[in-house]
């Protein structure tokens, strides 16, 4: 090994250490998002005979193998811890309760009722809203029916049949429940501001927990949803909030930020609703397992979260899911602050969805990631000797054009979400 790096791009600190009479350069870099190991290679640069037992390409197929998997290995490792340290420290969720259904979907035709809690779907337990969204795009990504049991508002248990038919869930990027007409449960409450995301619109206008919303641009409002509305239809735009603080009325300019979702640009705020503790017993529960109980919770959550991923590219792949399903650097920054500012808990668990998506984006066998050299040494085990430079080279032209392909569209996605 000649160089390990934490993080790609122009060092920031480097130091050596020499083992077994050779110098190795450890590095830490600018760009955090992973990092690199440097191997001697008698590709790259020529080797001297005594030192050729310590070259790459000159171990056995098992060792290479071995060092090839270990990055995207250590990425799921990761995420495992991640999910331990969730479960170990205790997540607050949202039941998933729903509210009426919209009129004529899937969701009402399938006998879903107002104040449904869905219990399970399939045979998966279904312990929040977030579970119960990916466990209808886990099991119903390719149609059919699925087996749900909920608890009633009368607290009856009852299984009810979802008849996703031919559906496709990722024909676009627009919520999976919604598009079965499925919405979360929630009262209509006095509009008291619970809370503001740090350097979102309403925290830089001023807005501060335990506002209560009066009026916008002179309209009275009465309920949160009529606050949602008008924040949502105005990106861009000067709201002219009256707010009642400190037995005053205030007013307050707000400037909506803008999103684009399904090429149709939406405002936002950044700021929540102020929920009594009644109601948040109702709409809310903790989830949280003992030191040893939390591992196999976090494995089986890191492995449904792999195949998951699995799934939805290959459905990209063969037409059956949007390409605007596809995430850049932007998106991925803006949900790490968006995450960030919300909570630790919830920002670690985006971290994880992260580390799970580069270990398995980093398996797939596509030259130049480390799947694309274990599907060469798969060659070099079946013919018995290493692919030739030629073939490597032009297999890491088409490598290349693909990930060159893949980043235009995630730069593309961004852009049509966020400029």
């Amino acid at each position: 090994m000649l160089r390990f790096s934490i993080g790609f791009g122009k060092p920031l600190l480097t130091w050596k250490r020499t083992e077994n009479g050779h110098d190795i350069e450890y590095v830490i870099a600018a760009i955090p998002l992973g990092g690199y190991v440097k191997m001697l290679d008698e590709r790259e640069v020529k080797v001297a005979e005594e030192d050729r037992v310590y070259a790459f390409n000159t171990q056995p197929v098992a060792i290479r193998a071995a060092v090839v998997v270990a990055g995207p290995l250590f990425n799921f490792i990761l995420a495992i811890f991640f999910y331990w340290a969730i479960y170990l420290s205790g997540i607050t969720v949202e039941r998933a309760l729903i509210g009426e259904p919209d009129e004529a979907s899937i969701a009402a035709l399938s006998g879903f009722k107002d104040q449904d809690e869905i219990l399970k779907v399939g045979d998966d337990d279904t312990q929040s809203w977030s579970d119960f969204h990916l466990q209808v795009l886990a099991q119903g990504l390719d149609g059919g029916v699925l087996s749900v049991q909920v608890k009633t508002a009368d607290d009856m248990i009852v299984t009810r049949e979802l008849e996703l038919g031919e559906a496709r869930l990722l024909v676009d990027e627009s919520d999976v429940v919604a598009q079965l007409g499925f919405r979360q449960w929630w009262p209509e409450l006095p509009v008291t501001i619970g809370g503001v995301i740090e350097d979102e619109p309403a925290a830089q206008a001023g807005l501060k927990q335990g506002d209560q919303v009066l009026s916008i641009n002179g309209e009275t409002i009465q309920y949160w949803s009529e606050l949602v509305e008008k924040v949502a239809n105005s990106p861009g735009k000067v709201l002219n909030f009256l707010i009642f603080r400190d037995q005053k009325e205030i007013p307050i300019a707000v400037i909506p930020g803008t999103r684009e979702k399904q090429g149709v640009s939406k405002g936002h705020i950044g700021a929540y609703q102020e929920v009594p503790q009644a109601l948040k017993d109702k709409l809310l529960v903790k989830v949280e397992y003992g030191v040893f109980e939390a591992i196999p919770v976090a494995i089986m959550k890191t492995w449904d979260m792999s195949v998951l991923t699995l799934r939805v590219l290959w459905k990209m792949v063969i037409g059956e899911a949007s390409l605007s399903n596809i995430s850049g650097p932007v998106t991925i920054a803006k949900y790490a602050g968006v995450t960030a500012g919300i909570g630790l808990v919830t920002f670690v668990g985006f971290l994880a969805i992260i580390s799970v998506s580069l270990g398995v984006l980093n398996l797939l066998p596509i030259p130049l990631l480390d799947g694309g050299h274990l599907f060469y040494y798969l060659i070099e085990v079946v013919k018995g000797s290493p692919v030739s430079e030629a073939f490597e080279m032009r297999a890491q032209q088409v490598g290349m054009v693909i990930l060159a392909s893949l980043m235009l569209i995630a730069f593309y996605n961004d852009y049509q979400r966020f400029m």
